[in-house]
């Protein structure tokens, strides 16, 4: 066989195919960030998308905390605390969320519309256990405390 009959035959994969798989893995790497639609986390995250309500006394106060989880990530959390000699004091913070198959967690980026000082970010988060569909206690591992929230329609404050 000949040179020009042996270079025909011997066969080199084009580039561009190769381009083309190491495009396609990067956009499984990305599709693998989040859980499947019909994974059973992905089924609690979109159970958790709404408006959730915990109420609580601390130091003489009552507090009624206000959290909604929205669609895209992100969060926001009002506060109405009422001393105990009848002083309100309301507070709104912001920031993104997630649910990893156990824990919910909150990532803090505005206190009163103010960026938290740096370098600490201050972070949320709470093993979940729901007592029923409208109903989740988290549990703060850190702390040892439980939190209850209720889920609340659409126009409930603080």
């Amino acid at each position: 066989m000949g040179k020009l009959a042996a270079a025909m035959t011997h066969h080199h994969p084009p580039r561009h195919g190769l381009a083309a798989a190491i495009v396609l893995a990067g956009f499984l790497l990305v599709a693998c960030d989040r859980p499947p639609n019909d994974s059973p986390e992905e089924a609690v995250r979109r159970r958790l998308v709404g408006r959730w309500l915990r109420e609580y006394e601390q130091d003489g106060a009552h507090v009624r905390r206000l959290l909604e989880l929205a669609p895209d990530g992100h969060f926001r959390e009002m506060a109405r605390v009422v001393d105990a000699s009848g002083a309100v004091t309301q507070h709104a913070h912001a920031g993104e969320w997630t649910f990893d198959g156990t824990n919910l967690k909150r990532r803090y980026t505005s206190f009163d519309g103010r960026q938290p000082a740096a370098p600490a970010m201050p972070y949320a988060t709470f093993e979940l256990r729901f007592e029923s569909n409208r109903e989740f206690v988290g549990t703060d591992n850190v702390r040892k405390r439980e939190v209850r929230y209720r889920r609340v329609d659409e126009g409930t404050v603080p």
